[in-house]
């Protein structure tokens, strides 16, 4: 048997790890890996993520194909035939090599009795692919791209200026940003570098630091990654640097900091000459703070606590500047973890934002007067967003936000108003993402 179908079978079955047992990608692609040589693993990642990035597409297609649904137990042979869809469809691979392939794999995953009905329904989409396409265009929204009838209906309710942007970035493929560490060199010399090693970048006027490569490249290709010159960040929490505007000397929070990658880039913006604590949950996640900081040789106190509850771990010092970068629906992140659409219920919306609101409370109080406190999440709703922040500013009267014309309007993709800043996906720009800034009355 080929290891293409070997491929082929391994991401159905890390395609109904997500589906069928609310797994996430990223941890059902590290298992499939395992099974598979180094050379196939990029065929497996484009597999799975293509397929759960245009699920709820090639399961109408699928349905019109077939005479009565697939039972639930065959969820993984319904993948395979979701996958060989989602080759013929999104990666053009011809209808006979797709239709050999998933008959093989059918029979991998010990299903040969399926094997003659992929055969006949692939071999009818190769015929019929045009028909059944312009019928699924005339599908409703949420079919046609692929999302959950309940958070089509959040964002358009939530944006129906931006709606349909957001739904159709949603599907398209994340650029690749780099966050240049100026205080090792100039950006544009850094630009330079990369177009020495044969890596084309632009830069983005919103966000100093930020270059986007033409394509996406390991990296280790990156010119001086290693030694801490440059790290892989989005456009979209680079912003994150200019609401906080921290200065030498400042102490600073950041909680919920995993990966890391703001709380290098507010250590960076000015030398590392910051008094820095943060704070991570999780110990395994706080391993990677700690990782991408000795690469990019820069001091903080890492502090692994939960930052809901302060009283657990916090000294007693107040703090200039609190980032509250909290636990979300993550829905503004769907290009690059399209599992998203599939893990995500309607219900974890109030519970989320009810864990948001608690988080800024707790936090709140241990803000100098005079200091601020900058709330992030990578969500597109305003559940999270300007309502949380609404709440928090009623029930905390000493802080008000400051946020109007702080940030670049990221080229019309950014509903700027005085509760914060909303970024929508682009395909030339930055994820979904929000920011605000709630400044502490000085006399607190």
């Amino acid at each position: 048997m080929s290891s293409s179908a070997a491929v082929r079978a391994t991401a159905a079955i890390v395609i109904d790890a997500v589906r069928r047992h609310g797994r996430s990608l990223d941890v059902a692609l590290d298992k499939g890996r395992l099974e598979l040589d180094v050379k196939d693993q990029a065929l497996l990642a484009e597999l799975s993520y293509g397929t759960l990035r245009h699920y709820r597409s090639l399961e109408w297609l699928l349905g019109r194909l077939l005479s009565k649904p697939m039972p639930k137990k065959e969820s993984r042979a319904e993948a395979l035939l979701l996958l060989a869809l989602y080759e013929q469809w999104q990666m053009r691979t011809p209808s006979h090599a797709a239709v050999s392939e998933a008959v093989n794999a059918m029979r991998m995953l010990k299903r040969p009795a399926l094997a003659r009905l992929a055969n006949a329904i692939l071999r009818r989409f190769g015929r019929e692919k045009m028909a059944l396409l312009a019928a699924l265009s005339d599908q409703s929204v949420a079919v046609t791209t692929s999302h959950p009838d309940w958070l089509v209906s959040r964002i358009q309710n939530d944006w129906p200026e931006y709606a349909q942007h957001i739904l159709e970035a949603n599907n398209e493929r994340a650029p690749m940003w780099l966050r240049v560490n100026q205080h090792r060199g100039a950006k544009d010399a850094y630009q330079q570098r990369l177009a020495a090693a044969g890596i084309q970048a632009t830069p983005h006027d919103a966000a100093p630091d930020a270059l986007m490569l033409d394509k996406p490249v390991g990296v280790d290709a990156l010119p001086g990654f290693s030694s801490g010159d440059v790290s892989v960040q989005d456009l979209s929490p680079q912003r994150v640097v200019a609401l906080c505007q921290v200065r030498s000397g400042m102490r600073v929070l950041d909680a919920c900091c995993a990966p890391g990658g703001k709380t290098a880039h507010l250590l960076e913006s000015v030398g590392g000459e910051a008094d820095l604590v943060a704070v991570e949950l999780d110990e395994n996640r706080m391993v990677r703070v700690a990782e991408t900081l000795a690469r990019l040789n820069l001091p903080a106190k890492l502090v692994v606590g939960n930052a809901a509850k302060p009283a657990d771990w916090w000294d007693g010092e107040l703090f200039d500047v609190v980032l509250v970068d909290a636990p979300c629906t993550a829905t503004g992140v769907i290009r690059r973890h399209p599992d998203i659409k599939s893990l995500r219920r309607a219900k974890d919306v109030p519970n989320l934002a009810s864990r948001q609101l608690e988080m800024l409370n707790e936090l709140a109080a241990l803000v100098r007067p005079g200091g601020c406190l900058v709330y992030a999440t990578c969500s597109v709703l305003k559940a999270e967003n300007h309502e949380v922040v609404a709440e928090f500013i009623r029930q905390n009267e000493v802080f008000s936000p400051a946020n109007e014309l702080r940030i670049d309007n990221n080229n019309g993709l950014m509903a700027v108003d005085s509760l914060g800043y909303q970024c929508f996906p682009a395909n030339d720009g930055g994820d979904g993402f929000f920011l605000s800034r709630l400044e502490k009355d000085s006399a607190g």
